[in-house]
């Protein structure tokens, strides 16, 4: 009699892998939406894949596997034999804890992992803008400090402010490289932010060029985009709103006190 298995699933990634991440893989596994996968997640013992032989569930193990996924294999209870009628099972109800239905796909789009202070990997157009505000934001904050400081003790305001320019230079060069590496792009090419006329252009080509669908040679394409990075990403458009209005706002202020000067 052979032998059936089936892939059990407890809502783990494996250790190391983010936990959005295999989210993210395992909604690619299954052709699912990533709503779907994320009520698979919450520590329920699950049941992927069910009478399945031992190089079949294999297979199946191992893909999961390169999605981050933790899950393992066990053996299917044997059936025992009834000379009883039976009646036709009814259709199960719907559970949020139930597996997708479709099958695994034979080849898996990975996405790489996400790490900020790394010139490795890749990340897209609006990861990237989420970051560079996120940046923004803490330099800001940063300078803040670094002003409060200042008053205290001039060295001391002095030395935290040039800790403060390293770090976010050293941030701002690891996530457009990252970008570029996106695009498929020599990460060397972030220096064409430093060159005359081509460093005001070059940052609009970065925000609007897209990446390469698939793996290039830097790397899987970064997970879906969170709400946060959404959020972050459209504070954006308002910065750029008020600094619009900003600019219009002075300069019928300079236009106003030229007038009354004259």
């Amino acid at each position: 009699m052979t032998t059936l298995f089936k892939i059990v699933f407890e809502g783990s990634p494996l250790p190391g892998v983010d936990l959005q991440t295999a989210k993210a893989n395992l909604a690619q596994l299954f052709r699912s939406d990533l709503e779907a996968v994320e009520k698979l997640f919450t520590g329920h013992k699950v049941a992927l894949k069910r009478n399945l032989s031992h190089d079949t569930a294999q297979k199946y193990l191992d893909a999961l596997h390169k999605a981050g996924v933790q899950a393992r294999l066990e053996e299917e209870t044997p059936l025992e034999l009834s000379l009883e009628e039976v009646e036709p099972l009814p259709e199960p109800a719907y559970s949020p804890y139930a597996p997708p239905q479709s099958d695994i796909a034979p080849t898996i789009a990975v996405y790489g992992p996400l790490k900020v202070m790394t010139i490795q990997g890749r990340i897209g157009r609006v990861r990237y803008l989420g970051w560079s505000m996120a940046l923004l934001l803490c330099a800001c904050l940063a300078a803040l400090v670094c002003v409060t400081l200042l008053t205290l003790s001039k060295p001391l305001g002095i030395g935290a402010g040039a800790i403060a320019v390293a770090a976010f230079m050293t941030i701002n060069v690891q996530i457009g490289v990252q970008r570029l590496h996106d695009a498929g792009w020599t990460g060397w090419m972030w220096l064409l932010n430093l060159v005359p006329f081509v460093g005001s252009i070059f940052p609009l080509v970065v925000m609007a060029v897209p990446g390469n669908p698939g793996t290039n040679q830097y790397g899987p394409p970064a997970p879906p985009n969170s709400t946060a990075v959404k959020v972050l990403a459209w504070l954006w458009v308002v910065f750029l709103v008020l600094m619009f209005f900003a600019g219009i706002t002075g300069g019928l202020s300079s236009v106003a006190q030229h007038s009354a000067a004259l």
